[in-house]
């Protein structure tokens, strides 16, 4: 009974002797590899001692005797807690920010500092502090860019030594204090109601200007149609005047010769045979006929008007009186743009240019006289 009892403790020995080997090997086994993710690389150390950095995948580490620590390769995120400044002018501001970072060398990160996140975020906060103490405050809500890139530049020389690259920094937002939030709104008020008086005035300005120019293209419109009536006002006249002083002077000459007929029937009935005549007389005479002269007698010409001559029909324009006509009746069909282009033209001396006044026109015939007029006999 004994020998069975001691048989069956040995043999329940040895079987937990194997077991304890196995799960030993086992566990030896697990510790003697380290699987590295693809995006991480760790450090390993034996003993406390560095060896070196391992890359992703499977490796082999003495096992129970080495420790790793992984460091994520990929560029992260890190934020900065809202920080309190003051500017250069003396005025509180507060801003926050988020810096990112990737690892570049991991045996630095690992040998140079310690917890190379939470230094990165002390370091960015006090850079922060300090570029926003070396401005004014309109700078620290207007240069954003500035700001980042000043926190970029002082943070890359220490973060090298640590194996760490800041890829970028991106200021969030600054928040002046509520006392210059209220100043600033009260500005912005007042120069947005400076520039609407300044519009508001520029447009009145431009409106009084367009109407001026409107009432002197009027005036010069208007002055233009004026010059034009009394320019044909004033030919009318003087095609009027000369046309009655042709009538006068054709009746003058038919009342002369009336007259010096009833003269010589006067004188004829007397005894003398010697008459005296007046020039005019027989002048006029002669012009009609030359029936008192002793020549033989012919038919004489009716004592009418006389006709006007090429030269005084074209110097007059009788012969071009229905064209006239048709050019006022034209004329008084304009339209506001033609008005605009004749007002310009006489502004500019090209207009009227051919036009002749009454007085030159009176002047033409009394210098030139009709060329199919005869001269009077002497």
């Amino acid at each position: 009974m004994d020998s069975v009892t001691l048989q069956l403790g040995f043999d329940f020995g040895l079987v937990s002797i194997g077991l304890l080997f196995l799960l030993l090997v086992i566990v030896t086994l697990w510790q003697s590899f380290e699987i590295v993710d693809a995006y991480e690389k760790e450090a390993l150390t034996v003993f406390g001692e560095y060896r070196k950095l391992l890359e992703p995948g499977i490796n082999l580490v003495p096992p129970f005797v080495s420790r790793t620590y992984a460091f994520d390769m990929r560029t992260q995120t890190l934020d900065v807690p809202r920080q309190e400044a003051i500017t250069r002018d003396n005025s509180p501001v507060t801003a926050d920010a988020v810096v990112y970072i990737k690892v570049m060398d991991a045996k630095k990160a690992f040998l140079e500092v310690d917890d190379y996140k939470n230094a990165v975020s002390n370091l960015a906060q006090t850079t922060l502090r300090a570029v926003l103490g070396d401005m004014e405050l309109d700078d620290t809500l207007n240069k954003r860019q500035e700001i980042n890139a000043k926190i970029r530049k002082e943070l890359d020389e220490p973060t090298d030594e640590w194996g760490i690259r800041v890829e970028s920094v991106e200021v969030r937002e600054v928040n002046p204090s509520k006392d210059v939030q209220q100043a600033m709104e009260q500005q912005t008020s007042a120069e947005r109601r400076r520039r609407a008086m300044i519009l508001e005035a520029q447009g009145e300005r431009r409106s009084a200007v367009e109407q001026a120019e409107g009432d002197k293209q009027s005036n010069i419109i208007r002055a233009q149609g004026e010059k034009q009536s009394q320019i044909l006002e004033a030919q009318g006249d003087a095609i009027s005047t000369v046309l009655r002083a042709r009538s006068a002077e054709s009746m003058g000459e038919r009342a002369i010769i009336e007259r010096g007929m009833e003269t010589l029937a006067e004188i004829g009935k007397g005894e003398s045979t010697t008459f005296v005549l007046p020039q005019e007389l027989t002048s006029l005479v002669g012009r009609y006929g030359k029936a008192l002269s002793g020549s033989d007698i012919q038919q004489m010409e009716g004592l009418e008007g006389q006709e006007f001559d090429d030269e005084t029909r074209k110097m007059l324009g009788l012969d071009d009186i229905d064209e006239i006509l048709g050019q006022i009746e034209e004329s008084a069909e304009m339209d506001v743009e033609e008005l605009e282009k004749e007002a310009e033209a006489v502004k500019s001396g090209g207009a009227g240019a051919d036009i002749k006044s009454a007085d030159e026109v009176i002047q033409e015939m009394d210098e030139e006289p009709p060329e199919g007029e005869v001269e009077r006999e002497t």
